[in-house]
């Protein structure tokens, strides 16, 4: 395949202020975990602070990700937006995964945890049995993305 028949466009890091912009902005992204060579992920909201990167998980008893989530040493969280015909970015943040401590959590009561994160989307699930949880990916690595430039066709 050649890329100059086909078309393409450059993409370039972002600077630490884009990357700022899009983190503080960004309520959904999707969280990649690992378990014995398997890989699983899943859309979340998501909310950043100060340096830290959060996820809201919810679990109804039989919860995959839970499982996966247990097993996964560095998890990868991705946030992009697609802005057409060709403007794009994304960040990955990849890191350690961990449940806050019931102390922590306490700074994410229910409405809070709407406004940071957005209203949950729930699949098919009993609202009654879902247990809300934190957890916080400590980021040891980021990176981001951006198109920019001409655009070659």
């Amino acid at each position: 395949m050649s890329l100059d028949r086909i078309g393409y466009v450059y993409t370039f890091g972002m600077d630490e202020a884009e990357l700022l912009e899009a983190l503080e902005t960004t309520d959904t992204g999707v969280l990649a975990l690992a378990s014995q060579g398997s890989a699983y992920a899943i859309p979340v909201g998501c909310y950043y602070d100060d340096g830290a990167l959060y996820v809201r998980l919810t679990d109804d008893g039989a919860s995959t990700k839970l499982s996966y989530l247990e097993a996964t040493t560095e998890a990868c969280l991705l946030l992009y937006a697609v802005e057409p015909p060709d403007g794009s970015w994304s960040i990955v943040a990849l890191g350690p995964i961990r449940e806050l401590t019931d102390r922590e959590s306490e700074a994410f009561d229910e409405a809070t945890m709407i406004e940071r994160f957005g209203k949950p989307r729930i699949f098919d699930e009993d609202l009654d049995a879902l247990e809300w949880s934190v957890y916080e990916l400590e980021i040891a690595e980021l990176t981001g993305r951006k198109t920019g430039g001409r655009t070659l066709s």
